[in-house]
């Protein structure tokens, strides 16, 4: 997949990563690149056509589909994260609120945009994962859980959608030094570097990229002895 003379479109692209997205894809030569918002006023980059998208509204999803009907490469980056766990205050209405955008929003824009992927030749989706889909503490233990299942419900799409030749990757990276993770004392790593190694896996042709020295590491010890999920912090 090349983003020259691709049509791209990320979510939540206004700040972050996804901007960083936006960004790297003008960069690259994209013919055309949709930036998502809840407020396409935020959305203030040049060169990009603002997109009025909120991934937990059905009929906004489906709007988007059907105007952006030229999309070659779809990113999924739109995410939440709150602190807390599972014992936490009101556990049950944060997870349902970050699994409606971390996963839901993953589901509904993949099933709105394969069917313009497929006709516009296959081409790609990204989504934007975490080290958290592998290894999970009770600081961000509910955001963890549902970049988990973010990470499950990729590894389906992958399967699905490779009939049609649409490549599926996989971003998995730790703290990125975004507004998102502005209260978060911990090493972070640059958007635009986390973005050019996942564009250049995609370029590759790959299904998976671990952006980051953490991610690497993480996976690595997924099959130790003693696996790191079970490590104490």
């Amino acid at each position: 997949m090349t983003l020259d003379n691709a049509v791209v479109f990320v979510t939540g692209a206004n700040r972050g990563i996804g901007l960083a997205f936006a960004q790297a894809a003008l960069a690259r030569g994209a013919r055309k690149v949709y930036a998502a918002s809840r407020d396409p006023a935020k959305v203030t980059l040049a060169g990009v056509e603002p997109i009025r998208l909120d991934v937990t509204d059905d009929a906004a999803v489906a709007a988007a589909a059907a105007r952006c009907g030229d999309v070659t490469v779809l990113v999924n980056n739109a995410g939440i994260a709150k602190f807390g766990g599972a014992l936490g205050d009101d556990p049950v209405a944060s997870l349902q609120a970050q699994f409606d955008v971390n996963v839901l929003g993953i589901l509904r824009m993949a099933r709105a945009f394969a069917p313009v992927l497929a006709r516009n030749g296959g081409g790609a989706m990204l989504n934007v994962l975490s080290v958290a889909s592998w290894i999970n503490r009770g600081t961000l233990g509910l955001y963890g859980t549902t970049k988990s299942a973010a990470w499950g419900l990729t590894n389906s799409l992958r399967h699905e959608l490779r009939p049609q030749g649409t490549q599926v990757l996989a971003l998995h990276v730790g703290f990125v030094d975004t507004d998102l993770t502005r209260d978060i004392d911990a090493p972070k790593s640059s958007a635009a570097v986390v973005v050019g190694r996942a564009l250049d896996a995609l370029e590759a042709g790959q299904e998976e990229v671990l952006a980051d020295e953490i991610s690497q590491q993480v996976k690595r010890g997924l099959s130790a002895d003693a696996p790191v999920y079970l490590a104490a912090a």
